[in-house]
């Protein structure tokens, strides 16, 4: 697992990864949820889809579009086995161990949070 400035950093200059922003449903989907739920769905997201040593359909399992997790994912490299192996030295072949989910995790969080995507103008405090 990768250091994350240096993560972070390298992915900035891939213009592929780098071209990816948060916008339209997607942002207003996390503006309504709130990050911390969308991180219990990027945590279910990883543990089912991408958990498993041989996981099915490996490469074409994470969409596009259509959630934020998904967005965040194509990213920051953490969308399939094999993107988890070039850029973050997590083998294929072997089920994600829970400390390399709690990374993958924390990738996709550092990620949204960079998004700025505020939360809507509350109307009461408790509320925000």
């Amino acid at each position: 697992m990768r250091d994350m400035d240096e993560l972070f950093a390298a992915l900035g200059r891939s213009g592929f990864r780098s071209r990816f922003r948060l916008a339209g449903k997607e942002a207003q989907y996390l503006r309504q949820k709130g990050l911390a739920k969308i991180l219990e769905h990027a945590r279910d997201f990883i543990s089912t889809r991408l958990a498993d040593a041989n996981p099915p359909n490996d490469g074409r399992q994470t969409p596009m579009k259509n959630h934020p997790v998904f967005i965040a994912q194509h990213a920051t490299a953490t969308c399939c086995r094999g993107c988890l192996q070039k850029w973050h030295g997590i083998p294929k072949g072997e089920s994600l161990t829970q400390e390399q989910i709690d990374y993958i995790v924390e990738v996709i969080a550092r990620w949204l949070a960079r998004q700025n995507i505020q939360p809507p103008n509350c109307i009461r405090e408790e509320r925000c």
